[in-house]
């Protein structure tokens, strides 16, 4: 299909929200008095109220009506919205701000995490591994031979002692006949036991697919670890989850974010199943936050720029729900590129412009330099990377591309500006995921091209996969600036977060605590006290900013979400403690009394 054919959907959406805006009384037709018109549904009086508009402006009350926003302002200025039948609530001086808005997450597979064996994030010896997935193979007993074992959330990077090697022989230990596969929480990389790969099929002459890895022993064979996109030649014999099966991961998902107080979230790596289950609960009248897809196109994919972009429009087309409305709703106008796999060891799969350092002897005289090992060639090659890029953006699509290393990063970048000269008119909000290790010579390019970095401000801290699996590997010059928050931010970026569930639990409020002070919990090992490198951090206004308003703005939402203003849907969350003004650390103990997205309350706290 030649571009010039295409549905220009995004012109399309653009349009159609400005004139749904219009007819409801929105931004920017709903002015004063219409505001007055009429008493308000609920009012919030005696709070901190957060805006985080253009000042950051902190009011004391806020009134909604039809699902929007009527009234942010003093108390003395109620009166008018205050009826016989709406709702008071007295806030008693608590914090009320936006809701959150997380632009980058794994729904469905965090939902499902819930339910499945979990090794829970944490570090582990080999015995201590074997012994939790040994327990849940005796509840589950009644699947012996052949039924499926599938572990999710195993913090590779953290077992103990550091760089101990797992491979297929660690689960061939366990009692059991059944295949095992068991899911890094990073979500690069997977461990399976020899019946697995027999199932698989995999062998020494297996080909490593396209964007992928199937590590070898000295002979050829496969060890049982997998990296990116080799995971799927076993997890593609595993018996699928039905349809059932997805609505209740979907279920699960959105219990957990609106207790955290989300009321947007992006899927950034969105398919089918995805879409249909949180279509089945948006039609069930479930749907507690606003739902937006990034549609996976894979590497291989991606060499048909035309067919990827057909596939694509195709889904849009049949998922996407139009203008966005105060009720929570569907949308599908990203894509999603994963362009490499982690910096960290052992999987290395970081594409970066200049080797991973390397152990140079071993015992007490051991020192590190650099090797031969850059990591992977970027997923989608430079030519292919523009012409791809420029085919979705110019059907109606935003790209959201991960990029983990700092040759990832740079090529990212590159393609937008690819975009940006093909388009130099059209608003299309790039945006890159991780940004874990950035050339410092890119960090002006953020801003100059406005591309998004999508950070997830819980990984800035010392722990054991940027200190033990990181810190020697990428040598003191890369090393200063790791997770460099503070210095994009510096340099002009405007910065959005996403959590990237479940690859770490879903923790808003310690991530938001981690991108101040860049500290580990005080629960953590003596050796990951202090700060991470040598970046400054993010203030408080600025991760609330990233979370909320900033997110938005990635999200192409931002007329509507992100900021507590008249005309705004009502998206807003109360917590039992001001922010803003507690001591950093205590940020992490953050609790939602109360979430509300577009005026429903869709969470809230016993007590309250």
């Amino acid at each position: 299909m030649r571009f010039d054919d295409k549905l220009g959907i995004r012109r399309m959406w653009l349009a159609l929200a400005v004139l749904g805006a219009v007819a409801a009384g929105g931004v920017p037709a709903l002015g004063a008095a219409a505001r007055a018109a009429a008493p308000a549904d609920t009012v919030y009086r005696n709070g901190f109220v957060y805006t985080v508009d253009a000042r950051d402006s902190v009011r004391q009350a806020l009134a909604i009506r039809g699902g929007r926003i009527v009234y942010v302002g003093g108390n003395g200025g109620l009166a008018p919205f205050v009826g016989e039948k709406t709702r008071v609530f007295d806030l008693h001086g608590r914090m009320l701000m936006p809701g959150l808005v997380d632009g980058h997450m794994h729904p469905l597979q965090g939902g499902a995490a819930l339910l499945k064996c979990s090794l829970n994030y944490e570090q582990l010896s080999i015995g201590q591994m074997q012994a939790r997935i040994q327990a849940c193979l005796d509840a589950t007993r009644e699947q012996e031979p052949d039924g499926w074992l599938e572990v999710v959330n195993w913090f590779q990077e953290g077992m103990v002692p550091a760089g101990v090697v797992t491979n297929s022989e660690t689960l061939d230990a366990l009692k059991t006949r059944r295949p095992i596969l068991i899911a890094s929480s990073f979500g690069h990389s997977s461990l399976v036991n020899s019946r697995a790969l027999e199932i698989a099929g995999l062998r020494a002459a297996t080909a490593d697919p396209l964007g992928g890895k199937i590590w070898r022993d000295a002979a050829g064979n496969p060890t049982g670890l997998l990296d990116d996109a080799a995971q799927a030649l076993v997890s593609g014999k595993m018996p699928s989850p039905t349809p059932e099966d997805d609505v209740k991961s979907a279920q699960a998902a959105l219990d957990a974010m609106r207790k955290q107080g989300i009321t947007t979230f992006l899927d950034a790596a969105a398919e089918r199943p995805a879409l249909e289950a949180f279509s089945k609960l948006r039609r069930d009248g479930q749907l507690t936050a606003r739902a937006h897809f990034a549609l996976l196109i894979t590497p291989s994919e991606g060499r048909d720029p035309a067919t990827a972009t057909d596939k694509v429009v195709a889904l849009s087309r049949r998922y996407d729900q139009g203008p966005l409305r105060p009720e929570p709703g569907i949308t599908a106008r990203n894509v999603k590129l994963f362009l490499d796999g982690v910096i960290t060891a052992p999987a290395m799969s970081g594409a970066m412009l200049q080797p991973y350092f390397a152990p140079q002897g071993d015992g007490a005289g051991q020192s590190w330099a650099p090797g031969t090992n850059r990591g992977p060639e970027v997923y989608f090659p430079a030519p292919i990377l523009r012409s791809l890029l420029k085919s979705v953006v110019a059907a109606g699509f935003e790209p959201h591309m991960h990029a983990d290393g700092d040759r990832a990063v740079h090529e990212g970048l590159d393609g937008v500006q690819a975009v940006r000269e093909a388009f130099p008119k059209k608003d299309v909000r790039c945006a890159i995921a991780h940004d874990e290790i950035v050339d410092p010579a890119d960090f002006p390019r953020y801003r100059e091209l406005n591309v998004n970095p999508v950070l997830s401000f819980q990984w800035e801290k010392p722990a054991s996969d940027t200190v033990d699996n990181a810190r020697d590997y990428l040598g003191p010059a890369r090393y200063k600036y790791m997770e460099p928050a503070g210095f994009l931010s510096e340099a002009g970026a405007r910065i959005a977060y996403g959590s990237d569930w479940p690859v770490d639990p879903l923790d808003e409020w310690f991530a938001l605590k981690v991108g101040v002070t860049r500290t580990n919990s005080p629960a953590a090992l003596p050796k990951y006290a202090g700060r991470l490198s040598e970046d400054p951090g993010l203030t408080r206004a600025a991760v609330l900013r990233a979370i909320t308003m900033n997110s938005s703005y990635e999200l192409h939402q931002d007329r509507f979400t992100g900021s507590l203003e008249a005309g705004k849907f009502a998206d807003f969350i109360v917590l039992d403690r001001n922010v803003l003004k507690i001591p950093a650390e205590e940020i992490a103990g953050t609790k939602v009394l109360q979430t509300v997205a577009g005026g429903r309350i869709v969470f809230q706290a016993e007590g309250f």
